[in-house]
């Protein structure tokens, strides 16, 4: 269950078009309404950039085995467009890493996007100090630290993608050529 809610930062404020139409996809009921808060870390610094995105919130699963393949499900949208966000070191620096939810990143291929030698993920326990977020929660907009982000190319092939916004149940959907820019992030072949 999820319910969408338009947001705006580019060209006009709230209850204005920004321009870019972001099409309904699935008839929405407001008795679908979770409760969570819209607003994160990860939906301000989005504001802030004046970049345009949408919230969808729905039923998060802690018992996924796969939460960016639940999310997708849950919000009846392909897989390939619902971006898992994941945090890695290369030669031991913190990375963010955005790939599609049902692909693997490749960690020769992640080693390789930054210039590095090898790339291992990180611990959770780590990825939760360092972005502010939890697991399963984990944005890569607004996170506690900046480091360096890479997207998988095949994403930025989409008109719009899903993203993490900042806690579980909570999806941005947005371009993700909007997402590359505020992130300031590399786009690479990353996947296996």
């Amino acid at each position: 269950m999820f319910q969408s809610e338009p947001r705006t930062g580019k060209r006009g404020g709230p209850g204005q078009r920004t321009g870019r139409r972001l099409d309904r996809y699935t008839q929405l009921r407001s008795d679908q309404i979770t409760g969570m808060s819209k607003s994160t870390r990860a939906t301000q610094f989005l504001q802030r950039a004046k970049v345009a995105f949408e919230t969808i919130t729905y039923d998060y699963d802690p018992d996924a085995d796969r939460v960016g393949l639940q999310a997708a499900e849950a919000i009846g949208v392909p897989p390939h467009r619902v971006l898992k966000t994941l945090m890695a070191e290369v030669d031991s620096r913190p990375v963010c890493v955005i790939v599609p939810s049902d692909r693997e990143v490749s960690m020769k291929k992640l080693a390789a996007a930054f210039a590095g030698k090898s790339a291992q993920m990180m611990r959770p326990a780590d990825a939760e100090r360092l972005t502010g977020y939890h697991v399963g929660g984990i944005s890569p907009f607004g996170q506690k630290k900046r480091v360096p982000v890479a997207i998988e190319a095949s994403a930025m092939d989409e008109a719009y993608v899903f993203l993490n916004g900042g806690q579980r149940g909570l999806q941005l959907r947005m371009a993700p050529a909007d997402a590359q820019a505020a992130l300031d992030a590399k786009i690479a072949s990353l996947i296996a």
